[in-house]
């Protein structure tokens, strides 16, 4: 059967049929209105009209099928639909307008003389409204008050930005007119093509005509955030410092002997104060040990550890112990405070009546010694390892420190540069050391001097001087020594007595003291024959401030206080003499055998 002749006839036929010519029809060229073509339409498809009114279209008038009611199309033809409306350019924007809603200050100015050609509303509510073509001298006061006039003619004529940061402007942190605010302000050169009049009638149209933008961003906030971080550091760092300061000595002891001054600078700006440490321990019979450390790293950590190795070395030092075993003890001991801090020190002890420095170090630098004619040297002794390491037997070394001579012992900042190695800030401390005269402050400060120690140097720094002055005059009046070799035997006793009494008168003590001074060397003389072994000997010292009493012998048992029971026949000489004296101890002497002194304070005047 052939279906041709009524295909046409068929439903969906004619839009199949359409959707072929709409395929086959020329499209519009790109950015035409797509209007479809009008065409006459065919005699059989005008509807017919009765008594004027058209009638409806029927199968038979159209030649087609009605479509379905679901097949109806948009009864709004395509044409008279509205496009969306595209946003506008970037070149329809106005200038002037933007500048004017953005809440920085902005002005514009143009010529050598720099003349106004706009500013926006943030500028005006700053520094108030601004006539136009006033040249900047004029019409900007406060530029020029903010150095800015220099910056915009080097704008001008290098054709290059420039910026100046956080400039004061009194009453001006936007909206708040009661407070200072800060701006920092970027001066850029600009140019405009001469299309038309140039902006000032008085100034000659030159193609193209150049200006400068200023541009000031309020930057009031940072700023102040900036300084309450500055002050609150400044309080951190000040807390440190204060809690550095607590853990060293408020006050130095001063020995008989020896003059000492010491001096701490903390290093650097920020609240990470370091581990340095320095102090002055009178051991009793004219002795003295000086120390001086240094924690390595920073922070209260260093600090806390600090402190804990100066209150251990104070303890130690009551012991009495050469300089080798009180390092022994703090090497245990600062591994068990903290494994991880690692500290350097050096513990020594002067005995004016050997004339030396005995010392020992761990890890530190050497200490420098001066002798009377000016010639500074190192103590070359070698040293251990820093404390906290384990597994090293420190030993002790000396170093003369007759009268007349001076020591400096100081910490790694004093001498310790980033560009240079360490030798050769120890000689630089040498060659001032050498020239440093007068007494142990003035010394401590001509060194920071001539190290060029100031507040912002970036590390801590300790230094501790002593010096062993040669007194002449009165004053070696006030200072007397005297000794006796005791060979033992019956008559030992009774010559102790006697050298004691007269060495005593000789130095014009008051009668009290010169019977306890007697009695107590009787005592320590009696002691040293029951329980001490050969060669012993009295020595007898007197200070500006204390008289002692001292007996050495070759036996190294100290002796103890005890409590003496009645029925005791011995037992009671170190309980009279610790009764009668200011204070007394003993110690173990370096060659073998121990020494026991006791000291008599003197009355002021």
């Amino acid at each position: 059967m052939i279906f041709t002749r009524w295909s046409a006839k068929l439903p969906g036929t004619q839009r199949r049929a359409a959707a072929r010519s709409d395929r086959a029809a020329p499209r519009p060229a790109p950015g035409t209105p797509a209007v479809p073509p009008t065409a006459a339409p065919a005699p059989s498809d005008v509807p017919a009209v009765a008594d004027g009114v058209p009638s409806a279209p029927t199968a038979a008038t159209t030649g087609s099928v009605p479509a379905a009611r679901a097949e109806h199309t948009d009864p709004a033809p395509a044409q008279d639909r509205t496009p969306a409306t595209l946003p506008p350019t970037v070149d329809a924007l106005s200038v002037h307008d933007i500048l004017g809603t953005i809440p920085a200050l902005v002005a514009v100015v143009y010529g050598p003389e720099h003349r106004l050609a706009y500013v926006n509303g943030a500028y005006a509510s700053v520094f108030g409204p601004r006539p136009a073509g006033h040249t900047a001298r004029e019409a900007f006061p406060e530029l020029d008050a903010l150095g800015l006039l220099p910056l915009m003619d080097q704008v001008l004529r290098s054709g290059k930005p420039r910026t100046v940061k956080s400039r004061k402007v009194p009453g001006g942190a936007g909206g708040d007119r009661t407070r200072d605010g800060y701006y920092t302000f970027t001066c850029t050169p600009i140019e405009v093509a001469a299309s038309g009049p140039a902006p000032d009638p008085e100034v000659a149209c030159v193609a193209p005509h150049k200006g400068v933008l200023v541009f000031g961003a309020e930057v009031t906030d940072q700023i102040e955030s900036a300084e309450r971080l500055r002050a609150s550091e400044a309080r951190q760092r000040e807390a440190a410092v204060t809690l550095q300061r607590s853990l060293l000595p408020q006050e130095l002891e001063q020995p008989d002997d020896l003059c000492v001054a010491a001096t701490y600078q903390p290093g650097g700006t920020d609240a990470a104060v370091g581990g340095d440490w320095y102090d002055v321990i009178t051991l009793g019979a004219g002795r003295t040990a000086l120390v001086i450390g240094d924690v390595m790293g920073r922070g209260v950590r260093a600090a806390a550890v600090m402190g804990q190795l100066r209150t251990a070395v104070r303890a130690y030092a009551r012991l009495d112990l050469p300089p080798h075993e009180v390092l022994q003890l703090l090497d245990g001991l600062a591994a068990e405070i903290d494994a991880s801090q690692i500290a350097t020190c050096v513990y020594a002890v002067h005995d004016p009546n050997e004339g030396r420095l005995v010392y020992a170090s761990a890890g530190h630098l050497p200490i420098l010694v001066r002798d009377p004619d000016g010639t500074v040297h190192r103590a070359a002794e070698p040293t251990g390892p820093p404390l906290g390491t384990g597994g090293w037997l420190h030993t002790s070394g000396s170093v003369p420190l007759g009268p007349g001579s001076s020591a400096v012992l100081y910490t790694d900042g004093l001498v310790e540069r980033r560009d240079k190695d360490i030798d050769h800030g120890v000689e630089a401390l040498e060659r001032a050391f050498a020239g440093a005269a007068g007494a142990p402050d003035i010394v401590c400060d001509r060194l920071l001097r001539s190290l060029g120690i100031t507040a912002t140097h970036d590390d801590d720094v300790a230094i501790l001087v002593l010096q062993h002055p040669a007194r002449t005059g009165h004053d070696a009046e006030l200072f007397h020594n005297a000794a006796l070799e005791l060979h033992g035997g019956t008559e030992a006793a009774p010559r102790a007595r006697a050298f004691a009494s007269g060495v005593l008168a000789s130095w014009r003590f008051s009668p009290e003291l010169h019977d306890l001074g007697v009695l107590a060397a009787s005592e320590l003389v009696a002691n040293s024959l029951q329980h001490g072994t050969p060669p012993m000997r009295l020595r007898l010292r007197r200070t500006d401030r204390r008289l002692i009493v001292e007996v050495t012998d070759g036996d190294d048992h100290l002796p103890r206080r005890r409590r003496a029971e009645p029925a005791d026949e011995a037992g009671r000489g170190i309980s009279i003499v610790a009764t009668i004296a200011s204070s007394w101890g003993s110690r173990r002497t370096p060659g073998g055998g121990k020494a026991v002194w006791c000291e008599f304070a003197l009355p002021r005047g």
